[in-house]
């Protein structure tokens, strides 16, 4: 069944992407806040705009949800 769906109706706003994020790619001035190396994960807006860095993922899923966003993973 091939129904159309309305994906315009979607609230954007409340969407947020959690992605992983190596720390020697992140500016310097990130990287030295940052103890070791390794992967965080980033919290973003639809529209790119990043709104964290957090340890793990776990933890990003848990700021989202706690500032009434909806988490989804993108790699």
């Amino acid at each position: 069944m091939n129904t159309a769906y309305d994906f315009t109706k979607l609230d954007e706003g409340r969407t947020v992407y959690v992605r992983p994020v190596e720390i020697s790619d992140l500016p310097e001035d990130l990287q030295e806040q940052m103890t070791g190396s390794g992967t965080v994960y980033a919290v973003h807006r639809a529209d790119g705009e990043r709104l964290a860095l957090v340890k793990d993922r776990q933890m990003a899923f848990i700021l989202a949800r706690q500032n009434d966003f909806a988490p989804v993973t993108v790699h």
